[in-house]
């Protein structure tokens, strides 16, 4: 076995271990970065992400007039993520998030040269108003790739000889004397060899659990149901095992059960492992359907309002499957999937093409996932449509007289007036297009069968992983506590890992946009402990 000694080790190459190394390097301490993968994928999840934030106070939200505050904000956080007003760390947490993440977060990313795109968009708003009462999702002009990028650029432009990269190594083991941590244990994982690294301070920034299928089944609330099959959204190595590690020195892991999944994902056409799975942004104007073809209900599946609420209601369908009923009129304005990889106008700054696209259609993804994806189905007739269900599910379960019918039943709202429609999904469109963002990437509603509007699309999706609420506990200096609520001297713990903050800071929602600068603030919070005692 090898060994090396530094100032600070770091477990874990995302974009919480990048700025806690970050701060380190700009501080003038050596660092040795653990990561598991490989170098073109140095970034973690945070490199495939589409990059929103949720920011409160922006020069942006003024510009807009929207008249937000953390006092706003607070309350929408704790009302939606229905918080304990009891569980200190969680709730101290949300307090400094909301507070701190106009200059921790949105001034200091400007000064690293990132820039955000003009419009600020309106999610989870929640079923009856509860969720976010103000728009303030903020997107990354580039993507979370960009940012991505721009931090590891900074690293290296701090490094000095003083940082050393582990890809491809995986730790083991945690070394502890007198009481407290002094060090990792890690094994390249391509020769099998070892090397203990040797330092006084230990930063997990190792992600969260959700990538193991294993660890999210046993850690899925009894009182919820759980389908028979998911999809993975998050990263094999975010498996819970360095957070069990963690708890054999005493560490407590908490909210382990409370996940943001999402309720709408496919199969990734070109896996980057097993059961790779994309995350649609649901289209608003799709009837989401059961796996007969019945829309669910009574009250419609719409996206926008609840992720939460969504998950829970695709898992109690009979099947772990459901599918999306749109034409495409609908999916050229509103279809599109989450992440770095599809957007690609947004990730390489291509302005005037994105401008196009949202004015007259994306086209382009649409005719990708139809080439690419065996769950985007399309066809010019309802009853063709059926068939082509039926044989991606190897079953007879879509009837095309009930699909025919619930199309029908959708587009009667429309058949005497906009007066008399009564439906709750066309509510809720109606309610989103009131925001200029919205407006321009959703429909106005029509029926589903209108003319000239196909051919009809249905997409079979399916609940997919992706971030974990909960984490090990730490305090406002990002230490790991104890049963005692006692920091473990020299372990530290940021980003999804630590539940984005005190194991557990979103609660069982989040007002989504949460977790880059959950990450962000933890690893700074992390950075002034271990450098000024702050």
């Amino acid at each position: 076995m090898t060994a090396t000694q530094t100032d600070i080790v770091v477990i874990g190459g995302g974009l919480a271990g990048i700025v806690t190394a970050l701060a380190a390097l700009r501080a003038g301490r050596r660092v040795v970065l653990v990561d598991r993968d490989t170098p073109e994928r140095f970034g973690g999840l945070a490199l495939w992400a589409f990059g929103g934030m949720a920011l409160v106070g922006t020069p942006l939200q003024a510009r807009a007039k929207i008249p937000d505050t953390p006092e706003v904000a607070l309350r929408d956080w704790i009302r939606f993520g229905e918080l304990d007003a009891g569980d200190k760390w969680p709730m101290q947490w949300a307090r400094h998030y909301v507070e701190h993440s106009r200059m921790q977060v949105h001034d200091w990313l400007i000064g690293e040269g990132i820039r955000f795109m003009p419009a600020v968009n309106w999610v989870e708003r929640g079923r009856f108003g509860e969720g976010n009462s103000l728009p303030r999702y903020h997107i990354v002009w580039g993507t979370s790739r960009e940012l991505t990028r721009r931090m590891i650029a900074a690293l290296r432009e701090a490094d000095g000889g003083r940082l050393t990269v582990l890809h491809r190594h995986r730790v083991t083991q945690l070394d502890r004397s007198a009481g407290r941590v002094t060090g990792a244990v890690a094994v390249d994982e391509a020769t099998a060899r070892e090397m203990r690294i040797d330092a006084p301070v230990v930063v997990l920034a190792m992600g969260g659990i959700n990538g193991s299928h294993e660890q999210v089944r046993a850690n899925w609330p009894r009182n919820r149901p759980i389908p028979a099959a998911m999809l993975n959204g998050a990263h094999p190595f975010a498996d819970g095992k360095l957070h069990h590690l963690a708890a054999g020195f005493g560490a407590q892991l908490t909210h382990a059960g409370e996940m943001w999944n999402y309720a709408a994902g496919f199969a990734h056409p070109y896996p980057h492992f097993d059961g790779h799975g994309l995350s649609t942004i649901p289209c608003k104007s799709a009837l989401w359907l059961d796996h007969t073809g019945r829309r669910i209900g009574p009250e419609p599946l719409v996206t926008g309002f609840d992720t939460h609420w969504l998950c829970r209601r695709v898992a109690e369908q009979e099947r772990p499957w459901t599918w999306h009923l749109l034409n495409w009129r609908i999916a050229i304005k509103e279809f599109a999937i989450s992440g770095a990889e599809h957007n690609a106008r947004i990730r390489d700054k291509q302005f005037p093409q994105f401008l196009l696209e949202t004015l007259f259609g994306n086209h382009r993804l649409v005719r990708q996932m139809q080439s690419e994806s065996a769950d985007f189905l399309v066809d010019d007739t309802l009853a063709g449509l059926a068939q082509k269900m039926n044989a991606l599910t190897e079953s007879h379960d879509v009837e095309p007289a009930v699909l025919q019918a619930t199309a029908d039943a959708f587009d009667m709202n429309f058949a005497k007036g906009e007066a008399l429609e009564n439906d709750d999904q066309v509510r809720r469109i109606q309610h989103a297009r009131r925001w200029g963002p919205d407006r321009l990437r959703t429909c106005k509603p029509a029926p589903l069968q209108m003319q000239g509007a196909g051919p009809f699309i249905a997409i079979r999706m399916q609940l997919i992983t992706r971030k974990s609420l909960g984490g090990l506990r730490t305090d406002m200096q990002s230490r790991v506590l104890d049963a005692n609520d006692q920091p473990i001297d020299g372990l530290y713990c940021v980003g999804e890992a630590a539940g984005f903050g005190g194991g557990g800071a979103n609660g069982k929602r989040s007002l989504e946009g949460t977790f880059l600068p959950g990450c962000i603030l933890t690893a700074r919070a992390a950075a002034r402990s271990i450098y000024t005692g702050r």
